[in-house]
């Protein structure tokens, strides 16, 4: 990753190449504000370059506007994918922004914001104002800005009911951060829109269709397998390559549906209060790995393999080999949903695992309306009722009840602000998660790229047809997780892998 905005000179010219050259690599990585104009921009906009002079690298949207610059109306920078800074870094600024996305401070405010993460509200705002130019109230203003111009220029709502469901206090408030944020008032930027794209907003009936960007290449197939192999019925659907499913959000639960297209995942929200609009897309970013660098992480594995891969093209092995170019890490829509179906899925195969959780959901689930008839059922209910539904071998419903108790208390707490450490730590401790699943959890929950599941029995027939020696793994940092699956893709798509009676092909739980 480039640090555009530190006073090196060399860094400088790295960032300010990437805007001659027009980046779309560096893309919400850092922000270009370019002070004769009172305008920043994504790396790649198709403006006239600046002069080197007349540029500053900023590293968010929210440094930006707290300078007083305003965003551009022909790239909108903040439309471009996310940084993929705050899944590789661990500190402080990365875990607030990962928190920041999901709304934690439009539903408590600041003083939420910093206890989930340990620290004073003080020291959270000294230090990032210190790491990202702005404090988390700055930072939260500019999240509800991008989603009031998602609400505004893809939707028939109202401009009253767009600021309250972005998250402003007042309709005077999101007027005013609109025009200082866009240079224009609400009424123009939708009119902008409508010029571009044509009068064909959607009525306001809660359904919503985004495109959510992601960097180039991308390994389409490893995601549609993986959404296509752990649907779990009543709860998931795939058919015609579109991905459907229901969703508990923090006000009340929406269907999605999301496909993958070249440069962008179509993404329909059906929600049930456009307050969830946010943390919903900032979700779904992460649980399809949007914000990842894709030719940066293949470029890594090819070295580490001691390969001459050329980027794009995949990253060749030991073997001759070459892995294709642009997989992703799925993550997490929910945290209590991801660890207690992993629980389930211990030890039996991938479709033994759906048909236990599908009783679990059909039987515990609460019952919507529309395509998808249930959502997952909450960890107070498995924690009651998880007797009732649950089979298999008497420790392991012990120890998914158990572990659904210790969710429903607040004794474990699962969010993406969480270190790779702690959770890990809290994770053992239960009975019944050993390490394969911690670190399974910590990787799909906190988006961490540097797991590597070397005892998983898949994972290890993979590096053995490929030659790739699992006892060197620090070679592949910090792109352990990505290295895992390439091997968990290679060795499902060798029959010599699929033929071995190995009980951990269900290791890639849902």
């Amino acid at each position: 990753m480039v640090d555009c905005v530190s006073a090196n000179d060399l860094e400088f010219e790295r960032c300010y190449r990437a805007v001659a050259t027009r980046d779309a690599r560096f893309d919400g990585q850092f922000f270009t504000a370019v002070r004769t104009t009172g305008i920043y921009c994504r790396p790649s906009c198709p403006a006239i370059t600046p002069k080197r002079a007349n540029v500053t690298f900023l590293p968010t949207a929210a440094a930006a506007q707290q300078h007083g610059f305003r965003a551009c109306r022909r790239c909108l920078p903040d439309a471009a994918p996310g940084s993929p800074l705050w899944n590789t870094r661990a500190d402080l600024a990365s875990r607030a922004m990962r928190l920041i996305g999901d709304g934690v401070i439009e539903r408590g405010g600041v003083p939420a914001l910093a206890g989930a993460l340990g620290y004073s509200q003080r020291q959270l705002t000294r230090v990032l104002t210190s790491e990202l130019g702005a404090g988390p109230l700055a930072l939260a203003r500019a999240h509800r800005a991008h989603t009031a111009r998602l609400l505004i220029q893809t939707t028939r709502l109202p401009m009253s009911d767009i600021a309250f469901a972005a998250g402003f206090a007042s309709i005077r408030q999101f007027n005013d951060t609109v025009r200082e944020v866009f240079a224009v008032s609400p009424t123009t930027l939708r009119e902008e829109s409508r010029r571009r794209n044509g009068d064909t907003l959607p009525s306001s009936n809660g359904l919503l269709t985004l495109r959510l960007p992601y960097r180039e290449p991308l390994d389409k197939s490893w995601l549609e397998w993986f959404l296509a192999a752990h649907a779990v019925p009543g709860l998931e659907l795939w058919e015609h390559d579109v991905y459907t499913r229901s969703l508990r959000t923090p006000h009340g639960h929406t269907i999605i549906r999301l496909s993958v297209q070249p440069g962008h995942v179509r993404a329909s929200l059906s929600l049930q209060d456009m307050r969830d609009l946010a943390p919903t897309v900032a979700r779904l970013r992460h649980f399809l790995d949007l914000d990842a660098d894709p030719v940066g992480i293949d470029e890594a594995l090819a070295a580490g393999m001691s390969g001459a891969g050329v980027a794009g093209t995949g990253v060749p092995t030991p073997r001759g080999v070459v892995l294709p170019a642009g997989i992703r890490v799925p993550g997490s829509l929910d945290g209590p949903e991801l660890l207690l179906r992993t629980m389930i899925g211990q030890q039996i195969s991938v479709a033994a695992a759906a048909t236990h959780t599908a009783r679990l959901v059909q039987s515990l689930g609460e019952a919507i309306p529309g395509p998808i008839p249930h959502l997952f059922p909450t960890p107070e209910v498995i924690a009651e009722r998880g007797s009732e539904v649950l089979t298999g071998p008497a420790r392991r419903v012990e120890a998914i009840i158990g572990v659904a108790k210790a969710l429903a208390n607040g004794d474990l707490v699962l969010h993406a602000g969480r270190t790779a450490g702690e959770l890990r730590r809290d994770l053992l401790a239960l009975d019944g998660i050993g390490p394969w699943t911690a670190d399974y959890v910590t990787m799909r929950l906190l988006a961490d790229p540097d797991t590597m599941l070397a005892s998983d029995l898949v994972v290890r027939r993979g590096a053995n047809l490929l030659g790739i020696d699992l006892t060197d793994t620090a070679r592949w940092s910090p792109w352990r997780s990505y290295l895992t699956m390439h091997l968990w893709k290679h060795a499902l798509a060798n029959p010599a892998a699929e033929n071995a009676p190995t009980a951990r092909k269900a290791s890639i739980a849902p």
